[in-house]
């Protein structure tokens, strides 16, 4: 059924209700919506027009904004993309080796097709399971000490520039020129939650205002917009020109441009300038710049190290060199939390240990 069938086939009293929200909105009008307990997961969202989805719901919300609710056909749901290759006619071997996960950033549907066939169906198919999107891009990997996606767009209008909302942080990139890794959602929830001082902090005399952080590989604000929004004043660095522009963007487009001290330069270079409660290193070769970090470091302050570990050295090999290093400069490092973010690549893990050093 195409859009404009949508919106003037009759309804009648048994049809089911659906949602109208703008198209760049459907994410988080989602999220509000099963939120509220009126979003229903057994139908699909579908276009509304040219700039507007239709998500389906029990009953009329309540408390989300929407644009207004229809009434629309019921439809049977594919449910999965399985489901949708074997409607294009793909035979069983083929669907073996379609990718079996993806994610769905803003607008753009980002997805590792691996050794399948036919991308452009694929592409397709993702774009009918996710009405909302209106971009597929394939990943096949990140390039060099800026963090460069190499990815291509295999189906919709190829506009691979989006906002993605993820916790009520709001992340403006582009998916084709900037890294953004949907597997890390937890990690960027959780570097805010550790600023907000509850029952959760280390300190819990201490007030959010008084955090100091040092990230030292920012991105486009991966945990600095978090930390900021959770109250933390945060001096930022990115060396990649392009996530840099977005970091600036983004830092306004949460309301946190006041909260944070951004650098386009070597986080080795600002390292020296920063007295810093908590130092953030999200890159998996970060031991490489433990030196700076913990010179940036005050005397009971908390480091949290990312690395890309070998499954048969978690964690003792994280630990050890951030041990190692704190000795070194003749400190002490107090292991706090230790963690498994997601699997890198086939027998590596991307892991972070948390650290105070005295």
């Amino acid at each position: 059924m195409t859009a404009d069938e949508t919106e003037n086939t009759p309804a009648t009293d048994a049809d089911p209700l659906a949602a109208v929200v703008a198209r760049g909105r459907a994410e988080t009008a989602a999220d509000a919506l099963r939120a509220e307990g009126v979003y229903d997961p057994d139908r699909s969202i579908r276009p509304f027009g040219e700039d507007a989805v239709a998500l389906p719901v029990t009953v009329p919300p309540e408390e989300t904004a929407v644009r207004e609710v229809v009434r629309q056909e019921a439809e049977p749901r594919l449910r999965n993309l399985d489901d949708h290759l074997r409607e294009r006619g793909w035979s069983e071997a083929e669907r073996e080796r379609a990718p079996s996960s993806w994610a769905v950033i803003g607008t753009v549907v980002l997805v590792d097709v691996g050794d399948a066939p036919r991308p452009a169906e694929i592409g397709d198919a993702l774009l009918d399971l996710h009405a909302n999107a209106d971009t597929v891009l394939a990943r096949h990997g990140i390039d060099g000490t800026q963090r460069r996606p190499d990815a291509t767009v295999i189906a919709g209008v190829g506009d691979t520039e989006t906002v993605h909302t993820e916790h009520g942080t709001r992340y403006a990139l582009d998916l084709a020129e900037v890294m953004f890794s949907p597997g890390n959602k937890t990690e960027r929830r959780r570097m805010g939650d550790v600023v907000r001082c509850d029952e959760r902090c280390e300190s819990p005399d201490r007030t959010s205002d008084d955090d100091r952080v040092f990230d030292m590989f920012a991105g486009i604000g991966y945990f600095t917009l978090p930390m900021a929004r959770a109250g933390a004043r945060v001096t930022a660095t990115e060396i990649n020109p392009d996530s840099f522009r977005y970091l600036l963007e983004n830092a306004r487009l949460n309301g946190v441009h006041e909260r944070v001290d951004l650098y386009r330069a070597d986080c080795r270079d600002v390292a020296e300038t920063v007295d810093a409660d908590r130092v953030v290193m999200g890159y998996y070769e970060a031991h490489d710049y433990l030196d700076a970090a913990l010179s940036a470091l005050v005397p009971g302050g908390v480091v949290h190290m990312h690395e890309a570990t070998p499954e048969t050295l978690v964690y003792d090999r994280p630990v050890e060199r951030l041990t190692s290093a704190a000795a070194e400069r003749g400190r002490e490092a107090e292991i706090l939390a230790r963690r498994t973010v997601k699997g890198y690549s086939e027998g590596v893990a991307h892991v972070v240990v948390d650290a105070r050093v005295e």
